[in-house]
């Protein structure tokens, strides 16, 4: 993506500790510079890079590069985004951790801290030696919930940043269980070292993503990221995340299925998605069908995950919020409107910075593949409080 920030960067380099939201996802990395002036989150730079060309694929494709093809890409979009700063928040895939709710008997957080591994064992496909393990109380007063999620971060030594040591008050709490595999740990550790970057934590990207889209922590939602590989869908009540759910379908199996409909390269479908997206037309192939058979495959999945929901809380969905860089694609906000059980709302985490007006048009079309940057960045911001 073509940087409008390049040419007038030192506009806003004037004064205050610039800070970088980091997000690897599986087929590019997101940066977001920001600095806080007077209490606004002011923006400085941003910057976005494939990572398809570096592991021999096509842009817009999933990768699973190593630490030292992701390092050498990292330095590359940080370098071409004219950042200033070392200072940052990682972001850490969704796939490389596990979020869950359960529910626990109401004792003290001591004898909690013992009980909480051992039940996690039911939720954790891996050896829970090969996991870092947190876990936080759900608050039962209503004018506590909101605080869970805003600082769900591990230490980049893996020990947890911050923690709840709420007392539980009722027979039975709510517990949120959030874990990350070591060895996920270990390569984002790897990453800062090789580029020279200061993190002072590492976080799920699913808590980077509430606060960058969240405006209201009372609400019911449904958070509806469309990724490359996958699209990941998370509902938050009054701040809290009930439920996590990933459809291992994402935006580049709307590429795939081009590719062999049309019969195409890869490369060529790619750009003819991104140019023209569901309006497309072709003379002998109905193109529109062969895209729409994935979203209404991604669509039915995400209803069926909202409608329990409702179902098992007695609980609406208010809305679902749309993010992630494929819901970008021509047409899909329409198709959406049809296709969800609830209203949706296209995410403008920009909105929550300080920016030149005139960027607005730009920035409001980028948002939803910065989403995770700027929630990474927000919370990295708030260490200089």
């Amino acid at each position: 993506m073509e940087n409008p920030f390049k040419a007038i960067a030192d506009l806003f380099k004037k004064s205050g500790d610039s800070i970088l939201g980091i997000d690897i996802g599986s087929s590019s990395i997101k940066i977001i510079q920001l600095r806080k002036k007077a209490g606004q989150a002011i923006l400085e730079t941003y910057g976005e890079l494939a990572l398809g060309p570096y592991s021999g694929l096509e842009i817009g494709r999933a990768t699973h590069l190593p630490a030292e093809k992701l390092s050498e890409a990292l330095n590359d979009v940080l370098r071409e985004s004219n950042t200033t700063t070392k200072k940052c928040g990682i972001a850490i895939p969704l796939p490389s951790s596990m979020v869950s709710l359960i529910e626990m008997p109401a004792v003290p957080p001591s004898q909690l801290a013992t009980m909480i591994p051992l039940e996690a064992r039911k939720y954790i496909p891996v050896p829970i030696t090969e996991i870092t393990l947190d876990w936080w109380v759900i608050p039962q007063d209503d004018s506590k919930v909101g605080a869970i999620g805003a600082n769900q971060s591990f230490g980049p030594g893996g020990a947890v940043a911050e923690t709840s040591s709420m007392m539980p008050i009722a027979s039975k709490v709510d517990v949120l269980v959030v874990a990350i595999h070591n060895e996920a740990i270990n390569k984002y550790q790897e990453i800062v070292r090789k580029t020279a970057l200061d993190s002072s934590f590492f976080e799920i990207e699913i808590f980077s993503t509430m606060r960058a889209v969240l405006a209201e922590e009372n609400a019911t939602v449904m958070i509806f990221d469309l990724g490359a590989a996958s699209t990941k869908l998370y509902i938050v009540d009054r701040g809290i995340i009930r439920v996590s759910h990933t459809i291992n379908r994402g935006s580049q199996d709307i590429t795939l299925a081009m590719s062999r409909s049309l019969n195409v390269p890869i490369a060529e479908a790619e750009n003819i998605k991104r140019s023209f997206g569901l309006e497309y037309k072709h003379q002998s192939v109905d193109v529109s069908q062969v895209m729409s058979a994935t979203l209404n495959f991604i669509f039915s999945e995400a209803n069926r995950v909202l409608l329990n929901f409702e179902r098992r809380y007695n609980k609406p969905i208010s809305n679902v919020i749309l993010t992630g860089g494929g819901i970008n694609l021509k047409g899909f906000s329409k198709m959406a409107e049809t296709g969800f059980q609830a209203p949706i709302v296209i995410a403008d985490p920009f909105s929550k910075l300080q920016a030149p007006a005139f960027l607005d048009p730009v920035l409001k079309g980028a948002g939803p593949e910065f989403a995770v940057a700027i929630g990474i960045a927000l919370r990295k911001l708030q260490e200089l409080e």
